[in-house]
């Protein structure tokens, strides 16, 4: 019995719509999950700064050749964090804090960058300052530590994302390595000429050295991102003391002493700086008085010898 053509027409939309309907259901999941994934990294991103530890979640999310999931690509994220802190400290201690500092240091998965202390002079208080990188896991401890030394002023966090840095400098590293280990195959061949030896063998030292020179900057990035920096500010505290009805005359008394004696010091100077000008103005001026003396004793004989002549 042949099945009549519309029914059969019928039959063909209900398949095709059917299939478009599960491929939207499928692509749907799929960009479900990516978004699963990518706040899934960005929690756990969160919650790693917030520990001073990088990054390091891996997702795959991708569509297979059925129209299904599959896996396609992993992620991976690289940041430095830094801490900066400002201790005060209340007593008289300050040095021994530091010192107990770079000792626990040492006691933990920690490395001290610097350290220096100002001890304490007429004008100016003692202050210290100290520059680590701790390990993640080490961190909470350092900072505990950190905090039983005085009291933390001041905790400001700063992070930055190197992973394009990381993944730019990892990609030359491999493709240095390939040219590298190409060149000596090529050395490897037999039959190389002298001149193309030399020509490979230049160019061998070249990718090496270049590579170093990368490897070395790697290293700098993971010591960046794997550890914490840690940068601690110490000082002293500032005590205030109330100041009585009669303590500036005390302070003018204290200081009554060296101002006579600026005062005594700066009449010596000027008479030191005249004494030289003295030596020329005195005779000069004992001159000029002569001279007019004698002036006017020649002008009144002038006038007594004009008088007596008839």
């Amino acid at each position: 019995m042949p099945v009549p053509r519309k029914s059969l027409i019928f039959f063909c939309v209900v398949v095709i719509l059917c299939a478009g309907c599960a491929k939207r259901a499928v692509y749907r999941d799929a960009h479900m999950a990516v978004d699963d994934a990518e706040s899934s990294v960005q929690g756990q991103a969160g919650a790693s700064r917030s520990l001073g530890m990088v990054s390091r979640t891996s997702y795959s999310v991708g569509f297979g050749s059925g129209g299904g999931i599959g896996t396609v690509f992993a992620a991976e994220r690289f940041v430095a964090v830094q801490h900066k802190l400002e201790i005060v400290e209340p007593g008289s201690g300050l040095p021994k804090s530091i010192e107990a500092v770079v000792a626990f240091c040492a006691t933990i998965q920690c490395e001290v960058l610097s350290s220096s202390v100002t001890n304490e002079t007429a004008v100016l208080s003692p202050s210290g300052n100290i520059a680590a990188r701790v390990a993640p896991q080490d961190l909470n401890k350092f900072l505990d530590f950190v905090g039983k030394q005085g009291k933390i002023a001041q905790h400001s966090t700063q992070s930055e994302d190197k992973t394009a840095a990381v993944v730019d400098v990892e990609a030359k590293i491999k493709n240095q390595t390939d040219f590298r280990d190409s060149l000596r195959r090529m050395l490897a061949k037999p039959g190389v000429s002298v001149a193309d030896l030399l020509q490979i063998q230049e160019k061998l030292a070249e990718a090496q050295a270049e590579l170093d020179s990368e490897a070395t900057q790697r290293k700098m990035l993971a010591n960046e991102t794997e550890k914490v920096y840690v940068e601690l500010a110490f000082r002293s505290e500032q005590r205030t003391t109330s100041r009585s009805s009669f303590a500036s005359v005390g302070e003018a008394l204290r200081d009554s002493g060296s101002v006579l004696a600026d005062s005594l010091a700066a009449l010596i100077t000027a008479i030191a700086a005249i004494i030289p000008w003295l030596i020329i103005i005195v005779p000069g001026v004992w001159l000029v008085v002569k001279a007019v003396k004698r002036w006017r004793q020649r002008r009144a004989a002038a006038k007594l010898v004009a008088q007596s002549t008839p």
